[in-house]
């Protein structure tokens, strides 16, 4: 394999962004994650699908730890844009909840239905609504916004714009010029603009809360190559955060780290949402 993308064919590109198919068994993980979010979802019913906006994907879980005044952290679910929703990753609250924080899971419209600005933007409208919220509570407590893969794209994004306290993006995209030479692409229809108006790694804030960016020591290159550059960008660019590189996970048991109350996501999440 090429060491540098644009070397690559578009075969050889797309393999290289291919993480289910670089994970033997990876449908069936994802199929037990399903399973383990239904009965999470089941056990807090209080505050499930709240509507930001009209579309049937623009709704949010609200899942509460019972601390009273406890940060939340928002988790954007993955699957490059154009799969998956946010009632199979409520298992990933189930860490950050043991610790005493809040979760919000946000749905999204998926492409070929939604461009990718357009994802941005409901992200954009979910996080304010979450805002207001707490403020029409009277409140007004820190948001650590997160995801996995996609959704880690999503949440450099959204940190990047101001829209949340700091961030935790996990095994993330965060330069999008490789995903337009792949066949992902077939789906998100990037343009010119897009690729660079979307990029987090293209536009990095002259200030903002602090970052960890983490990903699997055992994914592919690319992944990892895109995690350690924008970290390293972010770092060079004077902006506070950390790169956590998590031997011996891959794209998808990565997640167990924040599944579990002592895994090591679990644990950045925490000292994200305590703050300075």
């Amino acid at each position: 394999m090429p060491d540098d993308w644009r070397g690559m064919d578009r075969a050889t590109l797309s393999a290289a962004y291919d993480n289910a198919g670089a994970v033997a068994g990876s449908a069936e993980i994802v199929a037990g994650w399903r399973a383990r979010s239904a009965a999470v979802r089941q056990a807090h019913p209080q505050d499930l699908d709240l509507a930001y906006g009209e579309e049937e994907r623009q709704r949010i879980d609200l899942l509460r730890s019972g601390r009273a005044g406890a940060p939340l952290l928002v988790f954007l679910h993955g699957g490059y844009w154009q799969r998956n929703a946010k009632e199979g990753f409520a298992c990933m609250a189930e860490g950050p909840l043991a610790r005493g924080l809040d979760v919000a899971l946000i749905g999204y419209t998926l492409a070929p239905a939604a461009t990718l600005t357009r994802i941005a933007a409901e992200t954009g409208a979910a996080l304010a609504f979450l805002r207001r919220r707490d403020a029409e509570g009277g409140t007004a407590r820190r948001i650590v916004v997160s995801g996995w893969s996609a959704g880690g794209h999503l949440a450099a994004l959204a940190l990047s714009r101001g829209q949340a306290d700091a961030a935790l993006a996990i095994s993330g995209i965060f330069d999008l010029a490789p995903i337009r030479g792949t066949g992902l692409n077939d789906a998100l229809s990037l343009t010119d603009r897009e690729v660079d108006a979307l990029s987090p790694i293209r536009h990095l804030p002259g200030e903002a809360g602090p970052l960890t960016v983490a990903y699997g020591g055992e994914e592919l290159p690319e992944l990892r190559r895109q995690s350690t550059a924008y970290q390293a960008a972010w770092h060079a660019a004077g902006l506070p955060g950390t790169l956590l590189a998590l031997p011996g996970h891959d794209h998808f048991s990565v997640l167990d780290e924040l599944m579990r109350p002592d895994g090591a996501l679990t644990e950045a999440a925490v000292a994200l949402a305590r703050g300075p």
